[in-house]
C-alpha cells in the first residue's frame, strides 16, 4: 500500500541542525522528498495535526504543530545503545471531516502494525485513540488497551467534545474486540462517579494518581498487557508539562510518565503507541516538548530492550502453583528467569475452561501464598467468564 499518499513531508530546514553524530536526528529515516521505508522499520513516527476533537474547528496553525515541536527536541536527543530502525513519515493530512481522520488513522495504523513496524503517534487530541483503537479490527482477536489520563473520557454529556467521550465510542464499537482496559493515573475529582461505576461493572481496572505515585513499578503489569498504549498529556503535572488545558497541577510527574514508556516499549505484545493532547502554544520554555520527546526516547529505549517473553512452555520461566482450598484449587504463576517478571495463568470455572495468562506481579504471587486470591486474578476471571 502507497502510505505516502497520506502525509505531508517535512521542512528538512527544520531538523538540518539536529544530524549530529550520535543523536536520534541523524539515525531516522524521515520523509522530506523521498517517502522512507517503512517496511523494513521497527518504529514509525507520525505527526497528527488534528484538534477538531477538542472543539477547535480550524486545526492548528502547522507551524505550532505539537509533532513539530517534539520532533526538535526528539531528534536532538543521544542515541541509545543497541539498533535504532526508525523512520518518520511526515505529518498526516487530516481528513474533510473528523470521521475521515480517524478512518485515515485507522488505516495507516492497520498497515503498519500488520508489517511489523510500530507506529508511534504524536499530536491532536485524545478522540484520535478512537482511529488508533479502530486500527485492530483486523487481527479478529480481543485486544487490550491502556489509557494515561487524568479524566475517563467517556462522559454521557451530548454536548462535550469528542475528546471527552472517546472511550464510549470504543465501548460500543461494533464488532467488540476490547477484552480489557487499564485506566492508569486517573483524578476522582475529575471523574463523574457514573463513569466509575460502569469501568467496575465491566471488569476493567482503574488506578488514582495517588496510586501511580506510592509505586509506579506496580503499573508495570497494567502496561505488560497492553496491544496499544495512549497517554494525554493532562495526565502530567503542570510543573513538568504546561502545554495543555485546564491546567493541572497534581498529575503524574515526567519521571513517572516516562517509567510507563519504558514499560510499554519492554512490553513484547504492545504494537502502538499515542500521545495526545499537547499544545505548543501553552508550552512555556518549550517544557512539555522535552517531556514528550524524552518518554518516547524511552519507549524507543525500551522497544530494543525487548526479552521476547511470550511462550511458557520454554525453559526461560519458572512455574509455582499454590494450592488454595476452593475455587480455584490451585493458582499457576510463571517467573522469567531473565526479567525476573511475574505472570499469573486464569482459567474460566465456566465449562469451556478458557485460560489466559496475564502479566502479575510478585506482590499477587504473595497474596497467593497467604491464601489470597489476587484481584488480578478475580478480574481476569470475570472478563473470561
Amino acid at each position: 500500500m502507497n502510505l505516502s499518499i497520506f502525509f505531508e513531508p517535512l521542512n528538512e530546514d527544520v531538523f538540518a541542525a539536529l544530524n549530529k553524530p550520535r543523536t536520534l536526528g541523524s539515525y531516522i529515516s524521515r520523509f522530506v522528498s523521498k517517502f522512507p521505508d517503512w517496511r523494513a522499520a521497527d518504529i514509525a513516527i507520525l505527526g497528527i495535526n488534528e484538534t477538531r476533537g477538542s472543539g477547535n474547528e480550524e486545526n492548528t496553525d502547522p507551524t505550532l504543530a505539537a509533532a513539530r515541536a517534539v520532533r526538535k527536541k526528539l531528534y536532538a536527543l543521544n542515541k541509545g545503545a543497541g539498533s535504532c530502525r526508525i523512520v518518520d513519515l511526515g505529518n498526516l493530512r487530516p481528513g474533510i471531516t473528523l470521521d475521515d481522520t480517524y478512518l485515515r488513522i485507522k488505516e495507516i495504523v492497520e498497515v503498519l502494525i500488520s508489517h511489523g513496524t510500530i507506529p508511534v503517534l504524536i499530536g491532536g487530541s485524545h478522540d484520535l485513540e478512537y482511529g488508533q483503537f479502530m486500527g485492530y479490527e483486523h487481527l479478529e482477536r480481543v485486544i487490550n488497551m491502556v489509557t494515561v489520563d487524568c479524566s475517563v473520557d467517556m462522559t454521557e454529556d451530548t454536548d462535550a467534545t469528542p475528546n471527552k467521550k472517546q472511550l464510549r465510542s470504543i465501548l460500543m464499537h461494533e464488532p467488540n474486540y476490547l477484552f480489557s482496559l487499564g485506566q492508569i493515573g486517573y483524578q476522582s475529582y475529575l471523574v463523574e462517579p457514573e463513569v466509575m461505576a460502569t469501568l467496575e461493572k465491566m471488569h476493567f481496572e482503574a488506578y488514582r494518581v495517588g496510586e501511580v505515585h506510592r509505586n509506579v513499578q506496580e503499573m508495570e503489569p497494567v502496561v505488560r498487557l497492553a496491544d496499544l498504549l495512549t497517554i494525554d498529556v493532562a495526565a502530567i503535572r503542570h510543573q513538568d508539562a504546561p502545554g495543555y488545558e485546564p491546567a493541572n497541577p497534581f498529575g503524574l510527574t515526567g519521571e513517572e510518565a516516562c517509567q510507563l514508556c519504558w514499560y510499554a516499549g519492554l512490553n513484547d505484545n504492545l504494537t502502538s503507541l499515542g500521545i495526545y493532547e499537547y499544545n505548543p502554544a501553552l508550552d512555556e520554555r518549550e517544557l512539555t516538548a522535552m517531556t514528550v520527546a524524552t518518554m518516547i526516547w524511552y519507549f524507543i529505549e525500551g522497544f530494543y530492550h525487548r526479552k521476547n517473553e511470550i511462550s511458557f512452555n520454554s525453559k526461560q520461566f519458572t512455574k509455582y502453583a499454590v494450592a488454595f482450598n476452593d475455587n480455584p484449587d490451585r493458582m499457576v504463576f510463571y517467573k522469567s528467569k531473565q526479567s525476573e517478571k511475574w505472570w499469573l495463568e486464569v482459567e474460566s470455572l465456566t465449562e469451556g475452561k478458557t485460560t489466559r495468562v496475564v502479566p502479575c506481579s510478585y506482590e499477587d504471587y504473595l497474596q497467593a501464598t497467604k491464601g489470597e486470591v489476587p484481584n488480578r486474578w478475580i478480574l481476569t476471571q470475570a472478563r473470561i467468564g
